[in-house]
């Protein structure tokens, strides 16, 4: 597996490839902090998108509930984008914000990705 940080000015291109690749993946949102612990905010749903807004300063995680609710996680003020990947695809995203609390998405089978452009 290999893990790395994506560059804030990269963040906008790569998040919208990722959303372009979703294909109804399952992902398991969980958000940590010392000051809030460990907390399961939807567990194996549909994401549907995932898009950084950097006049904001804003990512967004849609999502779709399992009764078909649109759900919108966002992480104000990220500070770092941290990906794994493995040859099958990505596995897992940590949006980590300016209060210390990291959003972690794990998705249950990897996502393929296409080559950058």
């Amino acid at each position: 597996m290999a893990t790395h940080v994506i560059e804030k000015s990269n963040w906008e291109d790569y998040l919208n490839r990722v959303s372009k690749t979703l294909s109804a993946s399952l992902v398991e949102v969980e958000v940590a902090g010392l000051d809030i612990g460990d907390q399961i905010e939807a567990e194996w749903v549909i994401l549907s998108g995932l898009s950084y807004d950097p006049k904001d300063d804003l990512v967004t995680v849609d999502l779709l509930s399992k009764d078909d609710q649109n759900v919108e996680h966002l992480v104000h003020t990220p500070t770092e984008l941290v990906v794994d990947e493995e040859a099958a695809g990505l596995t897992s995203l940590v949006v980590s914000d300016s209060e210390a609390h990291r959003t972690i998405l794990k998705l249950k089978k990897p996502l393929a990705l296409p080559p950058p452009k």
